[in-house]
């Protein structure tokens, strides 16, 4: 059998039947790590697979702790494409996500007063949207502290945000994004430089922490977004148990 596996956002393979299994027992691969061979309909986790699970060190049942990662925006490349921003909430308004952009777009936004410290970031890495002016190396490329807050207001502004990994299989390629406006009948993906095109049938592995709102869908490129930032997806035939997911995630939002 030859396997595929997702490690650091990207897909890789095939690999022999023996070569998977060794990743897994070092560690290489986790129960939380994806893996695909052509008997799966879908990408499935490796805690999931009967033949893997048992390998996985300690409680293959236990949950995953991901590690603590920092965020240091003077770090990144100052034009790479890899930030969303939530804003909304920062004014007292309706929550809006957009993206990606790049340190030196962020930048720009920021002199023109349109995003602040308060405006929610989000980007590969971080476990949730962070206050702009709570991630390291703000004052750096702001020019400016950041401002006192109190645990209210973090607790006001922190929200997961739902993180699908998209497995296109007529392409063969993994892609990130952040979903938003999710309903049952389709949703909006940003994601940058994704190669689709109107009219294309897709299949996404929507997968956040919370496995409960986990579901695969299939569906309709109804739109490209301005600026190849992402697209507008229509669901087709979706099951119940995506359903169910999808219902669970609006209500827990």
């Amino acid at each position: 059998m030859s396997w595929y596996y997702v490690e650091n956002g990207e897909r890789n393979g095939p690999v022999e039947q023996a070569v998977i299994e060794e990743f897994v027992k070092s560690g290489r691969l986790v129960g939380d790590d994806y893996v695909w061979t052509k008997e799966f309909e879908n990408w499935q986790k490796v805690s999931d697979v009967d033949s893997l699970s048992l390998l996985v060190g300690g409680d293959s049942a236990a949950p995953v702790e991901e590690p603590s990662v920092v965020i240091d925006l003077t770090s990144f490349e100052k034009n790479k494409k890899i930030f969303f921003i939530r804003i909304g909430l920062d004014r007292g308004g309706v929550p809006t996500d957009y993206g990606p952009f790049s340190i030196t777009i962020l930048k720009k936004l920021y002199k023109e007063n349109r995003i602040n410290a308060k405006t929610l970031v989000f980007t590969k890495g971080m476990k949730t949207w962070q206050l702009l002016g709570q991630v390291e190396g703000y004052e750096q490329i702001f020019e400016e502290l950041p401002p006192v807050l109190d645990n209210v207001e973090k607790r006001e502004f922190e929200r997961k945000p739902m993180v699908a990994r998209m497995f296109i299989k007529n392409k063969q390629e993994v892609f990130e994004g952040i979903c938003r406006d999710i309903s049952n009948g389709g949703m909006q993906v940003l994601v940058s430089g994704f190669p689709g095109s109107e009219g294309e049938r897709i299949s996404i592995n929507v997968h956040p922490d919370n496995t409960d709102h986990h579901f695969v869908a299939d569906g309709e490129i109804v739109r490209l977004l301005k600026g190849n930032t992402g697209f507008s997806f229509r669901f087709i035939n979706l099951s119940e148990d995506a359903i169910k997911a999808i219902g669970n995630y609006i209500e827990a939002n």
